[in-house]
């Protein structure tokens, strides 16, 4: 591909993001491509498991292609409980473009004049951590992650499309989204710029990119650089990631002709964030498997949720005061083909008129420190705040 092209294809792709509305089913960019989808064709039927979704996926394809659709794709978000509803439907129609120009101009957002409420406290949080790691060092689980929410009601309507714009260009190498998860008029809006992709596949290709293991990044770049290498050398987070890598290699592995598994983290870095990160790769056995069924089979990772998967998930009920919903779920698009690509659903917030949840996480594990959690979750919100112009929130 030469360089006019290329160039072409980012200017394609800031005109899809300029061009973003709130009935857009959905926007999705990564550092791969750019996608906007306009219309509603069909919805995917409710199930109530991942795997009867994925029938449910397939047979809406199917319909679609038999009453005339060019080029059925569907689009969406899944919860963190698969037996809840999903929000997927088939677009009229998809435009693409490559990737985001890392170049987009950078502006300084205008706060936006709002209350926020943690829920639940932040000391209340941070008692729950204390208690999951009670229940780790009994042995009874491996991990577990603990969310947090914060509530944010604003003075006036929440600018979604600028909020995008200002979340893509602070957030060049992750994937930004915005989803429709309303059928009526007013709309609700996941939004957000996770850093984590969890399933991509392109014809036999396989992709998955599991992070676990994070630290506030620094103004500082001395200070920056050392919370970086510190965490690339840190006993706990190395065993939190290996969890979460183990658990995604042994999903794929039944799928798989050849996987691919590093034997080390690398650092990944998000505005706010450093990550340990690994990039498992693989062949398929058989290419007409779905991205959505190899999705189903990772979703909840341990990143997400913890290990083992149900002792964490009973964990989790008793202790968070609130249902994730879509948070910690998966966004994005399967293709008649099977090829697609999904992301997790963190980073991230649902706006509905001048209301907004936020959410974050951070992994529990024996070693873990209830404060030191607590700080972790407080620096994944500024993703979402910082989007927002609220740079100065206070405790959060």
């Amino acid at each position: 591909m030469n360089d006019i092209f290329r160039g072409e294809l980012r200017t394609q792709a800031q005109y899809l993001l300029s061009g973003y509305q709130t009935d857009a089913p959905i926007f999705f960019a990564s550092a791969r491509h750019t996608m906007l989808a306009q219309g509603h064709y069909s919805s995917v039927a409710p199930a109530q498991s991942l795997e009867a979704l994925n029938h449910a996926v397939l047979a809406a394809i199917k319909q679609a292609k038999a009453t005339g659709h060019p080029d059925p794709i569907v689009v969406g978000a899944i919860p963190f409980d698969g037996q809840n509803p999903a929000c997927l439907s088939i677009p009229s129609s998809v435009l693409r473009a490559g990737p985001l120009p890392q170049s987009l101009a950078r502006l300084n957002p205008q706060a936006v004049p709002c209350t926020i409420k943690s829920l639940p406290e932040p000391q209340t949080y941070a008692d729950g951590v204390a208690k999951a790691v009670e229940h780790l060092k009994n042995k009874d689980l491996d991990k577990v992650v603990l969310a947090r929410a914060l509530d944010l009601t604003a003075a006036q309507v929440i600018d979604i499309p600028k909020l995008l714009l200002t979340l893509a260009q602070r957030n060049a190498h992750g994937y930004t989204f915005a989803v429709n998860l309303s059928a009526s008029p007013e709309p609700r809006i996941l939004i957000g710029a996770s850093p984590e992709l969890l399933l991509r596949k392109q014809g036999k290709l396989v992709f998955s990119n599991p992070l676990a293991g994070s630290a506030a990044r620094s103004s500082d770049p001395v200070e920056d650089r050392q919370r970086g290498e510190a965490l690339l050398q840190s006993a706990k987070d190395l065993h939190e990631h290996k969890v979460v890598v183990e658990a995604v290699a042994a999903g794929l592995r039944p799928f798989c002709s050849t996987l691919n598994v590093p034997a080390h983290p690398v650092l990944l870095h998000t505005e706010t964030m450093w990550h340990l990160s690994t990039e498992i790769s693989g062949e398929l056995i058989d290419e007409a498997t779905t991205s959505l069924t190899l999705a189903a089979a990772l979703h909840p990772t341990p990143a997400v949720c913890g290990y083992p998967n149900q002792a964490a998930r009973d964990l989790i009920a008793q202790i968070e005061p609130f249902d994730r919903g879509f948070y910690t779920g998966m966004v994005g698009w399967c293709d008649a083909k099977g090829d697609g690509e999904w992301i997790i659903t963190i980073r991230c917030a649902e706006i509905a008129g001048n209301t907004l949840r936020l959410f974050a996480g951070a992994g529990i594990v024996a070693a873990s420190s209830p404060a030191s959690e607590l700080a972790e979750t407080s620096a994944k919100f500024r993703t979402m705040l910082n989007g927002m112009g609220l740079v100065h929130a206070g405790e959060v």
